[in-house]
């Protein structure tokens, strides 16, 4: 769980502080003596940085200063950063508490400040001894603005709570996190939020002929699984389920293709990140209640080259029916994607998301600053998740699935093959999973922010949540 927030109905007289102000108007009356004001109005001066430490001896207080442009999204964005960036004087002060006073008139303002800082004091620190040491002094967090409630405050913490959780199966090794144990996982989290949850065992998956799937799953000493979340409230706003697909490769050598390149391998328990990303939001939906009927459906295994591992050259038979021709035994998560994108088409959706970290392709387009989208779902919800998207930092760019492409994947010997060339990779893809869709969707390739290898501000480093906030707000934004 993430450091508790709450409102606080009046500004303590006792505990640190950060001030979110407007920068060059007046500050918070009763709060800062006229020496600490004088001073104020002196870094004004010297267009001194955020965030501006005043030592008033019976506390700390931090200014941040806000100058909002005309694009309110990056305002909000800018923002964010800056939590992170005050939070690194509150770590190295050992601050055990604090209360920010949103003195802007922008309850929005004070949020994402909020949001930034508390995502921010995100640690995976279960495998280290001296776990005690390196946790964090800080236990609270408040916020000081009539105009926020304890409701926006509410949602807000099961959201950051869930981006955590994500962000902490992803950076689980696969030493712990089989996709067994991975379903355990999302046992344990359904009981907590309260979403209903189903494991298909590798019988079932055999029953249900999902073979691409049971052909990832054939190099490994592990059974694959299949997990199915479901969050259906009393009398939900829509009349047929929306569903999200993540792409749970709980570790992936690339199999028998094995990944050949120095540092290929050493991040993949990261390849489960579609399915940390469905599996947290699912959590923020459960927890905040959305009067939405929303279904994940996370497929799992390893991708390993053991004995009877897939090999290039074999052909597949899909859940869809479908005969597949592989090429590249390291073009996995398609597979698994392809068997679990039929299912959906069960529960006949009005919508279909899957997330997952795909390809490299994606990853050179657009780095760690954006997803790579696409699909056959109508214009207006791409717009409405680009929107969101850059509402709240997670940014998408949309790619084009135009026929063009259905050359790059057709075989020889079978239906499709699950490589296409070089170029426009993460395009083949997609187009590769769209076969196996017969309902309005969007394919989300995660590849590029999913996992840092170095810190980026409130986002972190390793596992990003990347999708949580993303598709929660979109599913609210529905409402």
């Amino acid at each position: 769980m993430g450091i508790p927030i709450k409102k606080a109905t009046e500004i303590p007289t006792d505990d640190h502080l950060v001030l979110l102000v407007h920068k060059g108007k007046h500050y918070p009356d009763g709060i800062l003596s006229e020496e600490a004001l004088q001073f104020l109005s002196e870094t004004d001066k010297r267009e001194q940085g955020n965030p501006v430490h005043l030592n008033l001896y019976h506390r700390q207080v931090l200014v941040v200063r806000y100058e909002a442009g005309e694009n309110a999204a990056i305002n909000y964005e800018n923002l964010r950063k800056e939590g992170h960036t005050a939070f690194q004087q509150i770590k190295a002060q050992k601050w055990e508490s604090l209360t920010i006073v949103n003195h802007t008139g922008d309850a929005r303002a004070g949020l994402a400040f909020l949001e930034g800082l508390a995502l921010t004091t995100y640690q995976f620190l279960k495998y280290f001894t001296d776990a005690d040491q390196r946790i964090y002094k800080l236990t609270g967090i408040a916020i000081s603005d009539q105009s926020v409630t304890t409701q926006q405050i509410r949602e807000l913490q099961n959201v950051l709570d869930a981006t955590m959780k994500a962000r902490s199966l992803v950076n689980e090794p696969a030493s712990f996190l089989t996709a067994t144990q991975l379903s355990k996982e999302i046992q344990k989290l359904g009981q907590e939020a309260g979403f209903k949850v189903e494991v298909f065992n590798k019988k079932k998956i055999e029953t249900l002929k999902m073979g691409g799937l049971l052909a990832v799953n054939q190099g490994s000493t592990e059974p694959p699984t299949f997990t199915i979340l479901e969050w259906k409230p009393d009398h939900p706003k829509n009349n047929k389920p929306i569903i999200l697909v993540g792409k749970g490769i709980v570790y992936d050598t690339g199999g028998l293709s094995l990944k050949p390149t120095k540092g290929s391998m050493d991040i993949m328990k990261c390849d489960m990140g579609g399915a940390a990303a469905v599996i947290g939001t699912m959590y923020a939906v459960a927890k905040n209640k959305l009067p939405l009927h929303v279904i994940a459906l996370v497929p799992s295994t390893d991708n390993r080259p053991g004995l009877k591992a897939y090999a290039p050259g074999d052909v597949v038979k899909m859940h869809s029916g479908k005969t597949v021709e592989v090429l590249n035994t390291d073009a996995e998560g398609r597979m698994i994607l392809a068997d679990a994108l039929s299912y959906a088409g069960k529960y006949k959706p009005e919508l279909v998301f899957d997330a997952a970290t795909l390809t490299g392709s994606a990853a050179l387009a657009v780095g760690r600053y954006a997803m790579v989208c696409m699909g056959t779902a109508q214009r207006e919800i791409f717009e409405d998740v680009a929107k969101t998207g850059h509402e709240v930092g997670e940014r998408v760019v949309k790619f084009p699935l135009w026929n063009d492409f259905e050359e790059e994947i057709k075989s020889t010997v079978a239906d499709i093959k699950n490589l296409g060339r070089p170029e426009a990779g993460a395009i083949t893809a997609g187009k590769f999973l769209e076969h196996f869709t017969s309902y309005p969707w969007i394919h989300f390739d995660i590849a590029g922010p999913a996992w840092l290898d170095e810190e980026d501000s409130y986002r972190g480093q390793g596992g990003s949540g990347v999708g949580v906030r993303l598709f929660y707000h979109y599913l609210q934004n529905r409402i």
